[in-house]
């Protein structure tokens, strides 16, 4: 009789035998479902990152150049005796933060050399944020550059390229009838939510008024005015007329910074009008090269 069958049997028992545990095993693999990966342990680890502080500001000159403009009795003379006890209270608080590069909405080195002769004793400070917040910063954190990182949109290039003769009949014809804001029910209720807040401005401090400036919910709300009014032209106009527009104007100014930034010891301070502050705050937030600090933080 041929020994094939228990031979096969005694294999088949022993296969048993030595495959259970394998599959417990497996069994007990399987039950710990592993997570989802975290993704700043994998592309921050412990790397130092240069931090940022935006600090959105009204002009504090008034120019009228935005789309809003401020009615004469609500405009903050930062001027005033009672305002620039008020703008020290404000520069101790962003002092905090112990900036080592100031970013400023402006091109080109105009304002290093107005700096100069502000130091050399030629030139008095001006009412503008540049002046009253960004000359007494350099002076109190003894910096000696302050850089430019405004930035022109495509839409410019576009219109002065070499080729401007090809892109100017599409360029007008998209912009027709486009411009911040609208006569829509939820652009004027923007318009008067700034209106209000202009009003406010009269009954509270500079720290105050920047602290309700900057607060996060704002600024997304304040970039929610752009997609808004003639946002909404009919077809993708006026989509396309924010990309080439404001939104690649802040993707630039985006840009300029990581190129200023130049060490993970970095504390860049930008000041700019509050309206770009929407984009920036979401730029910086989603940049694993970046940790975003709030005024509110400091004050805490």
């Amino acid at each position: 009789m041929s020994t094939l069958p228990s031979f096969v049997g005694m294999t088949a028992r022993t296969s048993h035998f030595l495959l259970l545990p394998l599959l417990l095993t497996g069994h007990f693999v399987l039950g710990q479902t592993p997570e989802f990966p975290k993704p700043d342990p994998i592309l921050i680890g412990n790397d130092p990152l240069p931090e940022v502080l935006l600090l959105g500001t009204f002009h504090f000159g008034y120019p009228d150049l935005d789309k809003h403009v401020t009615a004469e009795d609500d405009r903050v003379d930062v001027l005033s005796l009672q305002r620039q006890p008020e703008l020290n209270e404000l520069l101790d608080v962003v002092m905090r933060f112990k900036p080592n590069k100031l970013c400023v909405e402006t091109q080109g080195g105009w304002l290093m050399h107005e700096y100069k002769e502000y130091c050399s004793g030629t030139r008095k400070l001006g009412r503008n944020e540049f002046y009253q917040i960004g000359f007494r910063l350099m002076d109190r954190a003894k910096l000696d550059t302050m850089y430019a990182v405004d930035a022109f949109p495509l839409m410019v290039d576009l219109y002065n390229s070499p080729d401007s003769l090809r892109y100017k009949p599409w360029l007008d014809s998209l912009y027709q009838g486009w411009n911040f804001g609208g006569e829509d029910v939820l652009s004027q209720r923007y318009a008067a939510w700034y209106a209000a807040t202009d009003k406010a401005k009269k009954h509270h401090s500079l720290l105050e008024i920047f602290l309700a400036m900057n607060d996060d919910h704002a600024l997304d709300r304040d970039y929610g005015a752009y997609l808004n009014g003639y946002f909404k032209l009919p077809g993708h106009r006026g989509a396309d007329v924010h990309a080439i527009h404001w939104y690649s104007r802040n993707l630039r100014i985006f840009r300029n910074i990581q190129d200023i930034t130049t060490s993970p010891e970095d504390r860049i301070l930008v000041l700019f009008g509050a309206g770009h502050m929407g984009i920036l705050k979401h730029l910086f937030n989603c940049s694993p090269e970046y940790k975003l600090v709030r005024l509110a933080d400091l004050v805490r």
